[in-house]
């Protein structure tokens, strides 16, 4: 290891004092301070020697170092620009590691990952949905995504049809991945302590199984399905736009009953729905 283990409570706040920086509530910043923890991610993601690995949030570095340590070839997108500064001491001498400073949003990713690599992040709560979407949708040549999010979050990228927690993002995730959740991640494992447990979820990205081919008609189907949960799927249709007399048909051919609310149907059950709709 080149330098000191970052993934310390010690050496955590040694960094932060030397660079005058306090964890940004606005990019919630909370550092990981546990190595074991770190280790954890790492053998989640399944990380080999070459892996190509993209991370958003490296923060101070902590588990780009864990990765770097692992032997894989990071390149991490960083929004706070008072900590590319930091990183270039943190990390200094590790070759296999490229820093870009941006909003992971904004930039390229077919340009700067063209090819296959894995995902490993702590990402922010405040923009983990988003963040997620966005990494699944850009059809991106993307093998594993490991994220450490909030544990409702993992609950609901996870849960099944039926359940209370099921949504849009549960179709989304699990329309493009095998979703499950690793292991928990307990508040005292950062500083600042956050008021949440969290979860780190693995994503083994896959073929589309379900053979459609607007991709984007389906998510707008689903996400115009759960609009309004408490209403049934015919309703919540209506209300997005559809013509009542296709929603109907189009439910009528897909075996779905048009009382049944978004939160039973099947990942299935709206494919072969957009389908239809599509269709007529």
């Amino acid at each position: 290891m080149l330098h000191p283990q970052i993934a310390s409570i010690s050496a955590t706040r040694h960094i932060l004092k030397k660079f005058n920086l306090r964890a940004s509530k606005r990019l919630g910043q909370n550092f990981l301070i546990d190595a074991e923890v770190v280790q954890k991610i790492i053998d989640a993601a399944e990380i080999s020697e070459g892996d190509e690995v993209l991370e958003i949030g490296p923060g101070i570095g902590t588990l780009t170092q864990g990765l770097l340590e692992a032997g894989a070839k990071v390149t991490a997108v960083e929004l706070d620009k008072k900590l590319p500064a930091v990183l270039q001491e943190t990390l200094d001498g590790y070759e296999n590691f490229k820093l870009i400073q941006g909003d992971i949003l904004k930039i390229n990713l077919s340009e700067l990952m063209p090819q296959s690599f894995k995902v490993v992040a702590n990402l922010p709560y405040y923009i983990t949905t988003q963040i997620l979407l966005t990494l699944l949708e850009k059809k991106l040549p993307i093998k594993k995504i490991v994220t450490m999010v909030q544990r409702e979050v993992a609950e609901r990228m996870t849960a099944q049809a039926g359940s209370k927690i099921y949504g849009a993002m549960s179709v989304a995730v699990q329309f493009r991945s095998d979703a499950k959740i690793a292991f928990d991640v307990e508040p005292k494992c950062f500083l600042p302590r956050p008021e949440v447990t969290s979860s780190v979820v693995i994503c083994d990205v896959r073929e589309n199984k379900f053979k459609i081919d607007d991709e984007e008609f389906f998510i707008k189907v689903v996400r115009s399905s759960f609009g309004q949960r408490r209403k049934t799927i015919l309703n919540s249709l209506i209300g997005a736009g559809f013509s009542r007399e296709k929603i109907l048909k189009s439910l009528e051919i897909s075996g779905i009953n048009f009382e049944r609310r978004a939160e039973t149907l099947t990942i299935e059950d709206f494919v072969n729905l957009a389908k239809n709709l599509q269709e007529f």
